[in-house]
């Protein structure tokens, strides 16, 4: 696993990171997602948590209310509750709070019952997870899916991010999304921001977390550094 930190511009810290598969030998995440496949999915969604939870417990104490973000296979849950034992499990066994824990939901994975999507978010809800939706704005699922699941969190797709500086109309765009997220009471993270310019122009338009290479990479079984203007460039936007 690799972490990468998500910042929380409105407070200044950093919010959490967010687990990446890797290989072992510090392979992409792709090289090793091409290996899943129907026998061995569910298997590999739980030893992913379970070595996430494992290694975010001796990164960051659990004192400091950071929070770990894993993104999970919706079609690796045949049985919410039953599923969950793992994962609940391995967080006992190294002290690491149900409270820090974020599970994403990607818009690329296509889900063929929705009601069975629903009955996930339910039960990790009721764990007390925060339960958060990823590449928002670039899968099949769209508004449908803000709407049906209600998620605590949103996280903008790297696509509407780029060159946002630049792009009135991925700018408004965007600012259409933070007032939507904000009627339905869920918070916005931008993800893949990679320049300072990109992050303020994101900060104008009320965007409060932030993930991307400009903050941080992502870095194998250790934690990276914020970059040292992040906090700087939201306390001039403030």
């Amino acid at each position: 696993m690799a972490f990468q930190p998500i910042f929380d511009a409105e407070h200044g810290r950093v919010w959490g990171h967010e687990a990446l598969v890797r290989g072992p030998g510090g392979e992409s995440a792709m090289s090793v997602l091409g290996q899943v496949n129907d026998r061995n999915r569910y298997r590999f969604d739980q030893d992913c948590r379970e070595r996430a939870i494992e290694l975010a417990a001796r990164l960051f104490p659990a004192e400091d209310d950071l929070r770990l973000s894993i993104n999970f296979m919706p079609n690796a849950v045949y049985e919410p509750v039953a599923c969950l034992r793992a994962t609940l499990a391995a967080a006992a066994r190294v002290g690491f709070p149900l409270a820090s824990l974020v599970f994403e939901l990607t818009e690329d994975e296509r889900v063929d019952e929705p009601e069975h999507l629903v009955a996930i978010v339910e039960e990790y809800r009721r764990q007390g997870f925060t339960m958060a939706v990823d590449d928002f704005g670039a899968g099949h699922a769209g508004l449908s899916r803000l709407v049906d699941l209600r998620p605590d969190l949103v996280k903008i797709d790297m696509h509407l991010v780029r060159g946002i500086d630049t792009d009135a109309s991925r700018q408004a765009v965007v600012q259409a999304v933070v007032v939507m997220a904000s009627t339905l009471d869920v918070v916005v993270l931008a993800e893949g921001v990679e320049t300072e310019a990109e992050y303020a122009t994101l900060l104008d338009l009320g965007v409060p977390l932030f993930q991307g290479y400009w903050f941080g990479r992502p870095t194998l079984e250790a934690l990276s550094p914020v970059h040292p203007r992040a906090q700087v460039v939201a306390a001039a936007a403030s």
